[in-house]
């Protein structure tokens, strides 16, 4: 079965409230008619009722089963709620004058119906820059215990091959106890795709054939996954061809229960993260779906500003996935 069918039956067995700041947006109106026509998701759109329905009816789109949430024009005692829940998240680092500001902000507005469980998930960033959707999300919903850092992976998709590439988008550099938090977070990611991880932690050596502080960085993060979860299968530092190809794990790495047959691979910082996804994009015409955001208590999306309504939708669905689980 297709990918996103298999995840379309999961989520649609017991549908997920999933939040949109940007409720404004052709590309969010679009994808959250369909969601909800769909089944899948119950969607919340941020904005001026008006204004949002206006953009539908230009578009031909019904949003019968869509919620509109005007969250500029709030009753008093429900923005009271949401000040007074914002300044205790904060505990002391945010007055209520600065609690009602922030609220102003879609994207805080949106955070905050996750982290006060009026919604499950939130999906933004189709006209905001990475930035304003994490930040939110940092400072209130905060991440799991014991994960220090956010990071993004992509599901890298083609044909029946599955792989997982972090940390691509949020952590310009790790050091080793981030790296291993990425290769965990990676993948439990890795898990809710169907996909049975094996992990390789990247370098540009393999087992001691370079040394220096960016190998041993890699190998540190190796034993720290290996102390964290013994239970993952997980091998470093590798070469991306030893993790990738078969006869070079062989021959690189003998024995490895990893080298030749990675299906997670972690990415020492996120210049050659990024740089690795899209050359595999680009040049290897893999479907890279993401960034998807680990570690956070509960599940907020980042779109690219250049995405369209089929992306949000797609994303809307991981979205979904994660609250589910």
């Amino acid at each position: 079965m297709d990918l996103f069918e298999s995840l379309k039956q999961k989520v649609s067995q017991s549908p997920k409230t999933i939040v949109f700041p940007e409720g404004t947006d052709e590309r969010i109106i679009t994808a959250a008619s369909r969601l909800a026509s769909d089944g899948i998701v119950k969607p919340i759109l941020l904005g001026n009722p008006y204004d949002v329905h206006q953009v539908a009816d230009q578009l031909g789109l019904t949003l019968d089963d869509v919620a509109i949430f005007d969250y500029q024009n709030l009753a008093e005692d429900t923005l009271a709620e949401y000040v007074d829940a914002l300044v205790e998240r904060r505990n002391g680092k945010t007055d209520a004058e600065t609690a009602q500001k922030w609220l102003t902000d879609p994207n805080y507005f949106g955070t905050m119906m996750v982290y006060m469980d009026k919604a499950d998930g939130m999906v933004s960033g189709a006209a905001h820059p990475t930035g304003d959707t994490v930040r939110p999300a940092l400072q209130i919903i905060k991440t799991k215990p014991g994960i220090k850092l956010v990071s993004g992976s992509f599901i890298m998709l083609k044909g029946d091959q599955r792989y997982v590439f972090a940390d691509c988008a949020i952590n310009l550099t790790l050091d080793a106890e981030g790296m291993a938090d990425v290769a965990i977070e990676s993948a439990a990611t890795a898990k809710q795709f169907g996909i049975d991880p094996k992990i390789a932690m990247l370098s540009f050596s393999t087992k001691g054939s370079a040394k220096g502080p960016m190998v041993k960085k890699v190998q540190e993060a190796t034993e720290l996954v290996h102390e964290k979860q013994p239970d993952l299968v997980v091998d470093g530092e590798l070469q991306f061809d030893a993790a990738f190809v078969p006869s070079v794990g062989e021959q690189k790495a003998p024995g490895s229960k990893v080298a030749g047959q990675a299906n997670v691979f972690v990415f020492p910082e996120l210049q050659s993260g990024n740089i690795g996804y899209k050359i595999a994009q680009r040049f290897g015409g893999f479907e890279a779906l993401g960034p998807i955001l680990q570690g956070l208590n509960k599940p907020v999306s980042d779109l690219s500003r250049g995405c369209n309504a089929e992306d949000v939708y797609k994303v809307a669905i991981i979205n979904a996935l994660q609250a589910t689980e």
